[in-house]
């Protein structure tokens, strides 16, 4: 194998990972609002504008590898994990409630869930934009693109 063969498959390793976690992060969003009928505010809303096209464009830059998808992927991670921290800040309350954008239905400062009672659906979102940003991130960076 070649090194520009090499080079390449390592890419798509990662690509792969990145659109593994994005899609990983999209449906477990589906799981939460529509098999455990918790219902999305306003800013878990504003994250799956971020992270549910990310499942698209991943996967549409893994066949055929396009490592130039990095350019339109990694804005899209660096706002969503804005938001998440943003809505991450807000529900362990060192951003005060008043500055919340939920203004009816589901407060965007409670929490509706949490795993092991530690991880809130924003911190869930928030480690899924960074995961993915880290990837795009070491793919924009290393010899791989």
């Amino acid at each position: 194998m070649s090194s520009v063969e090499q080079i390449n498959e390592r890419a798509r390793i990662v690509l792969f990972a990145a659109w593994l976690l994005a899609a990983s992060a999209t449906l477990g969003s589906l799981f939460f609002s529509e098999v455990m009928q918790l219902s999305p505010c306003s800013l878990c809303w504003v994250q799956r504008i971020f992270m549910f096209p990310l499942a698209i464009i991943l996967l549409v830059g893994l066949f055929p590898l396009d490592k130039s998808v990095v350019r339109y992927a990694l804005p899209l991670a660096l706002l969503g994990s804005a938001v998440a921290l943003y809505h991450t800040l807000l529900q362990v309350g060192i951003i005060p409630e008043t500055a919340a954008p939920c203004q009816q239905g589901v407060s965007c400062s409670s929490v509706s869930y949490e795993l092991i009672g530690l991880l809130s659906i924003p911190m869930l979102s928030l480690l899924a934009f960074l995961g993915v940003s880290g990837l795009l991130w070491i793919l924009k960076r290393s010899e791989l693109n």
